[in-house]
């Protein structure tokens, strides 16, 4: 299989994570994009460098404040008397507050969800670098290789068009998805399986009908992102019945999920599209440090050979999935079972 990535993605170090009410060791950090690439080289895949730094692509995705904010935020930042090393925002707009403030502590709070997503030196750099990986792997898949992975660092399905959140800046599937579109397919399929919701990836094509997005994710009752990943989220209007969501329960073991994959891939059969985007989460491991779910090597396995046999031209867009002893193999699993299913 084809991979694509950047070497730029070890531009983004985070030093901060606001989790449970204090400063925790950060998860999304440079060895796991390295753990993922030893795992694609051991493997002999054909490996390409993503180059260039085309934003055209972006902005048909993400809003021009969000994106002029992402490159500048940090050198404003650094400007403030006693500011932290990175932006990391301590005031949130609430329910009854929407204004859009001028000042940066003000408008980090605006565009970053919460402090799992903090902006230092080279985030931007690496942001863009990853949406870069994502796009040449689309263009790729377009152009008829059948199929690719897009080993993106950092990840991107919890950002919104505006909006920053749990590790992501630049939503990357979002970005290979409407790529497939703008290079022929007439519809794309989206379907996650990060063990959280792809509730950015939801935001973005919520009122879309020709993008559908499926995301199979722990209980968000009870699991990271809270506000979004209900069943009852079907879409809205243009885009009413494209949204499908697969809450799953804390615990889930192999079986049960491919139980629950099966479902959602019969409803991307039924919605016959030209592409499909694979949101490919490996932190549905039950050995992953923020583990939810219980997915073993060999569950990931089965997950990559099912979802090639849908037959569709693919295109992987690495997003969670932490350093633990097993993800490099958990990758080389689902690529793997995916080239197996596809011979």
């Amino acid at each position: 299989m084809r991979v694509f990535h950047s070497t730029r993605h070890h531009a983004h170090a985070p030093r901060t994570w606001l989790f449970k009410g204090g400063f925790a060791q950060p998860q999304e950090v440079p060895r796991r994009g390295d753990i993922l690439l030893d795992a694609v080289v051991g493997a002999k895949h054909d490996v390409v460098e993503a180059g260039g730094d085309d934003l055209a692509p972006v902005r048909r995705v993400h809003d021009g404040g969000y994106l002029d904010f992402l490159e500048s935020a940090w050198a404003e930042w650094s400007k403030l008397p006693g500011a932290s090393p990175e932006v990391v925002p301590n005031v949130h707009p609430g329910r009854a507050m929407g204004a859009r403030p001028e000042h940066i502590i003000g408008r980090s709070g605006y565009y970053q969800a919460d402090g799992a997503c903090p902006i230092g030196e080279g985030t931007w750099s690496a942001a863009v670098a990853s949406a870069q990986v994502a796009l040449q792997a689309a263009r790729a898949v377009a152009a008829g290789a059948g199929e690719a992975y897009a080993l993106c660092r950092p990840p991107g399905h919890h950002a919104y068009a505006d909006l920053a959140g749990g590790f992501c800046y630049l939503n990357n599937t979002a970005i290979a998805a409407q790529e497939c579109l703008r290079s022929g397919a007439a519809k794309v399929a989206i379907i996650d399986v990060d063990v959280h919701h792809g509730n950015g990836t939801q935001g973005i094509f919520y009122r879309r009908p020709d993008v559908l997005t499926v995301s199979l994710h722990g209980d968000p009752a009870r699991f990271y992102p809270y506000f979004a990943g209900y069943a009852d989220e079907q879409g809205e209007g243009p885009g009413r019945g494209a949204n499908v969501n697969v809450p799953l329960p804390q615990g889930t073991p192999d079986g049960a999920y491919l139980d629950a994959l099966e479902g959602a891939l019969e409803k991307v059969a039924a919605f016959k599209p030209g592409m499909l985007v694979v949101a490919l989460g490996l932190d549905a491991s039950g050995e992953d440090p923020l583990a939810f779910l219980a997915v073993s090597t060999d569950g990931f396995r089965r997950i990559g050979a099912r979802l090639a046999t849908l037959g569709l031209p693919t295109v992987l867009v690495q997003e969670g999935g932490y350093v633990s002893p097993v993800l490099g193999t958990n990758l080389a699993a689902v690529l793997t079972g995916f080239e197996a299913a596809r011979a």
